[in-house]
């Protein structure tokens, strides 16, 4: 099983770009299926993006399509969040998610729900 870490937050004026990193260890990166989550306090949690384990499919959520690419380097164990045109709503903590490929179904319209590990997060805030 692997384990995340989330890494490239930071402070950032609208308009500006940042890149989150999640790094996995331990062994099978490639047979996950990664997400990107992002939580407000006093709120649900919600997926921004996934990516199958192969990076064919990559699911966006309404919110964030066209400023955000997902992607991920399975020989380097990393996956990215590229966040463009960011606004003061995308504030929050973003987080990594893996779940098995068998069980994690991600499609370009589609992300399944059983992600099994968590990163800690990373927190982003976006001011005007």
């Amino acid at each position: 099983q692997v384990q995340v870490v989330e890494s490239g937050g930071d402070l950032v004026q609208a308009g500006g770009s940042l890149r989150l990193s999640c790094t996995a260890s331990g062994s099978g990166f490639g047979n996950y299926a990664m997400a990107w989550f992002r939580q407000v306090p006093g709120k649900q949690r919600e997926v921004v993006s996934c990516i199958s384990w192969s990076g064919g499919h990559v699911y966006y959520a309404e919110s964030v399509k066209g400023r955000f690419t997902n992607s991920r380097d399975n020989a380097k164990n990393t996956l990215y969040l590229q966040m463009n045109s960011l606004k003061p709503d995308d504030t929050a903590m973003y987080y990594c998610a893996a779940g098995p490929q068998i069980q994690v179904v991600v499609t370009n319209t589609y992300c399944g729900a059983e992600f099994s590990v968590w990163g800690q997060g990373n927190q982003v805030t976006v001011y005007s």
